[in-house]
């Protein structure tokens, strides 16, 4: 898989997340359906985590700059903007190209992080394992904490 396959299909999952999550709004308001938004907002909250996760490794892998990275990010903050900016990173030319698991030559492949991403490009099962771990540690973490919105005043 390509890290513009990776990335649009993560920016796509986004999206329904989102319309899971609106979805549930709906029903809590209209059908006093409280489970819609817990089952909506986990899912969204899993995915969010998820493509947060990949958008830093395609920004890394295509050495996107500050801005292009950080758009690509951001993104997830509003509903469906993942779309947009999956549409306006592939017009740029900014997802082109394959994983770099190889030294280029840049200057950049000798920075450690750089190695460390390498590796992690070579060994894709387990670090698609580690990865989804760390983002089910850190979904479930902010889950235990709850809503911020429960810990408001009265």
């Amino acid at each position: 898989m390509s890290p513009h396959l990776l990335f649009r299909v993560m920016a796509i999952a986004e999206a329904v997340s989102w319309t899971l999550l609106l979805g549930g709004i709906v029903l809590r308001a209209t059908a006093d359906l409280d489970i819609a938004v817990t089952i909506g907002g986990g899912i969204h909250g899993f995915v969010f985590l998820a493509y947060a996760v990949t958008s830093v490794l395609v920004a890394k892998n295509q050495r996107m700059h500050r801005w292009p990275a950080a758009v690509a990010i951001i993104s997830a903050i509003i509903p469906y903007a993942t779309i947009p900016a999956d549409m306006w990173l592939t017009r740029t030319g900014r997802l082109s190209g394959e994983w770099r698991r190889a030294p280029t030559g840049d200057h950049h492949d000798q920075i450690w992080h750089d190695r460390l991403f390498r590796v992690v490009l070579r060994h894709p099962v387990f670090s698609c394992f580690v990865l989804l771990g760390g983002v089910s540690v850190a979904f479930l973490s902010l889950l235990a904490l709850g809503s911020p919105l429960d810990r408001l005043p009265d």
